[in-house]
């Protein structure tokens, strides 16, 4: 499998090759973004493209990856010139776990059946259609622009007018839209969605808002991986000692919805595919520590391994301090 790194040194963008222990050094392209265009402009195949740009140029990937490197991990992807026009988005209860904990949430008795869980079994009954049919469509939701998306060590904030923050363990797929308005799948990475677990439990009305939240990618985005049953192990680590872990799965083997399917509901919308857009969409997690009753503080750093992804991504929770914040509207009229 072909992983790729985006990286900066200071006004300095370069894409390297994840070759563990090293990082090799790409020419000719220093976003992954417009080595992606030229892959489709060319009409050729991504991954012979980045073998054809390979320096033989090394970085030490442990210094770059512990933040000893003058080098600095950047988000996977990103459009490098306006970073409102990469939208990131996601799909929710896709996986069992995800579903329980909504009914949990949400659910007056147990014998009640939250719309959470009946959006679930909808996925169960049409979320896999036959080749080229259309399926039952998953929940969607709306997480921010570019501006949101964090990188590998960067922390996940968590604003003054929020209840809290806590991890969320998904694979996204990253994907670009053509010269025709064709969305063009360059490949997945691991992710953390991160959300306001405690709001939304307040009213499930308040999902669209809990998602607004900072999140994170990476570090490495693999052009072609199995994605079929993902191990994850997520941790939650304090004051430098394991506070909760969990092994959990995630994958098409996982999940209620077909890959095709969660992609075909999310691009068959005309604003989801105008030309030279970037998109971010997660797809789901099966557990969340805060089904645990685990409450995320400021410095706890959340770590998460997807396998056949690459190295962890691993995050701080930056907590805001000081009382919330009117924000004032200016009229001009």
């Amino acid at each position: 499998m072909t992983s790729l790194v985006q990286l900066r040194k200071g006004n300095e963008r370069r894409v390297a090759l994840a070759e563990e222990p090293h990082l090799q050094l790409l020419r000719d392209f220093n976003s992954l973004y417009d080595l992606a265009q030229a892959a489709v402009e060319r009409g050729t195949n991504l991954t012979g493209l980045v073998r054809k740009c390979a320096t033989g140029d090394r970085l030490d990937y442990d210094a770059v990856y512990d933040g000893r490197s003058e080098w600095r991990i950047l988000p996977p992807i990103d459009h490098p010139a306006e970073a409102a026009r990469c939208l990131i988005s996601g799909t929710g209860v896709t996986h069992l776990g995800s579903a329980r904990d909504r009914q949990a949430m949400h659910a007056g008795s147990k014998e009640d059946l939250t719309d959470s869980m009946k959006m679930f079994r909808l996925g169960l009954e049409g979320g896999r259609p036959p080749a080229n049919e259309i399926g039952a469509p998953p929940e969607w939701f709306y997480k921010g622009n570019g501006t949101m998306l964090r990188a590998h060590g960067e922390p996940l904030d968590v604003p003054a007018f929020a209840l809290d923050g806590g991890e969320e363990a998904e694979i996204a797929g990253v994907y670009i839209i053509d010269s025709q308005g064709r969305p063009r799948r360059i490949g997945l990475a691991g992710g953390n969605e991160f959300s306001d677990h405690r709001f939304e439990k307040t009213n499930y009305l308040n999902l669209a808002s809990s998602k607004m939240r900072t999140s994170s990618l990476g570090p490495e985005l693999v052009l072609d991986p199995k994605f079929d049953s993902v191990r994850v192990d997520v941790a939650i680590e304090r004051d430098g000692k394991i506070l909760w872990s969990k092994s959990i799965r995630t994958g098409e083997a996982e999940m209620c919805h077909s890959l095709c399917n969660i992609e075909h509901h999310h691009f068959k919308f005309s604003a989801h595919r105008r030309p030279g857009d970037v998109h971010v969409h997660f797809f789901g997690t099966d557990y969340l520590s805060f089904g645990d009753g685990i409450q995320l503080a400021d410095g706890d750093v959340m770590s998460m391994r997807f396998e056949g992804f690459g190295r962890a991504l691993r995050n701080p929770i930056r907590t805001a301090a000081g009382p919330r914040q009117r924000i004032e509207v200016i009229p001009l009229g």
